[in-house]
């Protein structure tokens, strides 16, 4: 038995889940952007600011389709990669727990460095914190898993809806200072009055009490995303083929009652936990299981293909959408914070996510990992991986 922890092989890969991870990819930026762009998505005020009405459908068309359903997808992927690198780990007789820390801690350093020093909507620092409690599951049964889930989810999303719907009179309010500041700031040619900004409203939107809720999602996911890899249903879809139908109509269903229902009767605030917690995970649900089903015919594949390039290096390209929208928009680069209408921002998401297609493609056509992947993998194996490819014709003359 081989001991020795390495990266999977590229032979080896899912093709559905990078797949997966790039279209997760392009979903989180559809919404990042407008957090990045502006201070209504953390302070409020959308609405009153953008009032034209193709801004105002852009907006319910990210909420419906965008808003709660990738970072969400991104979660399940993340918790059935965890279960996957686990088997790895045991088949290979290493001890689990110390790798899967260590994985965690460099995980939470790469947070650290994005929230603190690009942008205050980081989501890796959060992955990273909340996955340390992941390794209290992995030798759980699949049962005690589902329960702990359900449990939490559920149970998380019905209290503070009450609590929501109990104070329904008052969730519209918006700062109207913070506001204003925030456009200042961020407007800045100071990078250290940009960076002051920007940890100010991680610390606002990172509380005791949000964290808590926080982690009430993104732990449920994690623990759905290593129940399915556990099931292997994913592993080989054409055996399952007619519970992953049923499963995909089921969640389509509930996808569009949650997340679409709403706006049948003004898409009330205090229904918003319900619609992105339960919705959102359904939509994310939905969505994989497409990419899933698709994979599995040529067109599909054919057409899911541009997408694994990206999801390869997910990690490479999310960071990168972040340094791209912190040249645009803050003082420091093109200053177009609090410009740039919802309709523009998605031709700008659009433009960027085509743009690292190309240049994820061109990159593995050179390189094995993407260049933050290889440096998690090189220190989370303690040992530098190889990084580029070694060709036929070289290893011929070797």
């Amino acid at each position: 038995m081989n001991s020795q922890a390495a990266p999977i092989k590229e032979a080896s890969r899912l093709q559905w889940v990078d797949a997966a991870r790039g279209f997760a990819i392009f979903g989180i930026f559809m919404v990042n952007i407008g957090a990045f762009s502006a201070p209504y998505f953390l302070y409020g005020g959308a609405e009153d600011t953008w009032t034209q009405t193709i801004d105002r459908y852009t907006m319910e068309i990210i909420d419906i389709f965008f808003q709660a359903s990738f970072y969400t997808l991104f979660s399940l992927l993340f918790g059935f990669g965890f279960q996957m690198l686990k088997e790895r780990l045991v088949e290979k007789n290493i001890d689990v727990g110390p790798f899967l820390f260590r994985r965690l801690f460099i995980l939470i350093c790469f947070g650290v460095i994005h929230a603190f020093f690009i942008w205050n909507g980081d989501i890796l620092l959060s992955y990273g914190i909340i996955g340390l409690f992941l390794p209290a599951f992995i030798n759980r049964s699949n049962k005690t898993m589902v329960i702990w889930a359900v449990l939490i989810l559920g149970g998380s999303t019905y209290v503070y809806s009450r609590f929501l719907y109990a104070f329904r009179d008052y969730l519209d309010y918006y700062d109207v200072a913070a506001i204003y500041l925030a456009i200042e700031h961020y407007s800045s040619s100071n990078l250290l009055v940009i960076l002051g900004q920007n940890s100010k409203d991680w610390f606002y939107a990172n509380g005791i009490f949000s964290y808590f809720m926080l982690a009430t999602t993104l732990l449920p996911l994690f623990l759905f995303g290593m129940f399915i890899a556990r099931k292997r249903w994913l592993h080989q879809p054409d055996k399952n083929k007619s519970l992953l139908v049923t499963a995909w109509v089921i969640s389509l269903v509930i996808f569009l009652v949650l997340k679409m229902g709403p706006y049948a009767y003004g898409n009330p605030t205090w229904f918003s936990y319900i619609q992105d917690n339960i919705g959102g995970t359904a939509s994310a649900l939905f969505y994989v299981l497409s990419i899933v089903l698709l994979t599995q015919t040529k067109t599909g594949m054919k057409l899911m293909k541009p997408l694994t390039y990206v999801g390869r290096m997910s990690l490479s390209n999310y960071i990168t959408q972040s340094i791209i929208c912190f040249i645009l928009f803050y003082g420091v680069g093109f200053g177009l914070y609090g410009s740039i209408r919802p309709s523009v921002s998605v031709v700008i998401v659009v433009i960027v996510f085509v743009g690292q297609i190309f240049v994820s493609r061109w990159w593995f056509s050179h390189f094995l990992f993407g260049p933050l992947e290889w440096i998690w993998r090189s220190l989370t194996y303690w040992q530098r991986q190889p990084l580029k490819k070694v060709r036929k014709e070289q290893l011929s003359s070797e």
